[in-house]
């Protein structure tokens, strides 16, 4: 039921009155309970959307790699940076794991670096930095060995092996320039087919230390 109300200003509206109160007769409660279905469902409709999209965004699995990568990037550069650092006057644990290799490469067994001839990797200090670092975190690993030949080719030996990379695979390197006084001996040249690519003066060779990290 509804009163015509007037007001001091001579406007008058109609009200409804509480008595007698149906909301299947009622047009305003009709109205106000349809306007909320359908923002009931207009809300529905853009979380379902919003779920949808975010699913489907190709640049999610991306951005996930690319911060995977980012972190890969960091944990190797700070690897070979602490390797290759040198008190004065000595070598570097990185130099010293290269003159003490002997052209073998080892592989990841579970419980520690082993080349085909079943020989283990002692007395390496990037065995024992990958065995407390990367190993605990599930990092697979490569680290390869490079140089230039007296003939200008490239020579690439893996060091330590542990498969084929994935596609999001980083790669750090690190240089190091070996002299005749650091070798000492052929001994080494015919064990790693590293060879002195000038013989005249005291430079030896110029090795590139490659290690790839991926997740698996």
């Amino acid at each position: 039921m509804y009163k015509m109300l007037f007001s001091p200003y001579g406007c008058g509206e109609m009200v409804r009155k509480n008595s007698n109160y149906d909301l299947n007769k009622d047009a305003f409660g009709q109205m106000h309970t349809l306007e909320a279905l359908i923002s009931l469902v207009l809300i529905i409709g853009v979380i379902i959307f919003s779920f949808q999209a975010t699913s489907i965004i190709p640049l999610t699995s991306s951005t996930a790699n690319t911060h995977i990568e980012s972190q890969l990037q960091i944990i190797g550069q700070d690897i070979l940076t602490s390797l290759d650092y040198s008190p004065y006057g000595q070598n570097s644990e990185l130099k010293k794991d290269i003159v003490n290799w002997d052209g073998a490469y080892y592989n990841w067994n579970s419980d520690k670096y082993i080349s085909s001839a079943h020989k283990e990797l002692t007395n390496s200090s990037i065995a024992e930095i990958l065995y407390f670092i990367v190993i605990p975190r599930g990092i697979a690993h490569n680290v390869e060995m490079e140089w230039t030949n007296n003939d200008g080719t490239i020579t690439t030996l893996p060091y330590i092996y542990n498969g084929d990379p994935s596609d999001n695979a980083v790669i750090i390197s690190k240089r190091v320039l070996l002299s005749d006084q650091d070798i000492g001996s052929t001994a080494f040249a015919y064990s790693t087919g590293l060879w002195d690519a000038d013989p005249t003066t005291d430079f030896y060779n110029l090795v590139n230390v490659r290690l790839t990290l991926w997740r698996m």
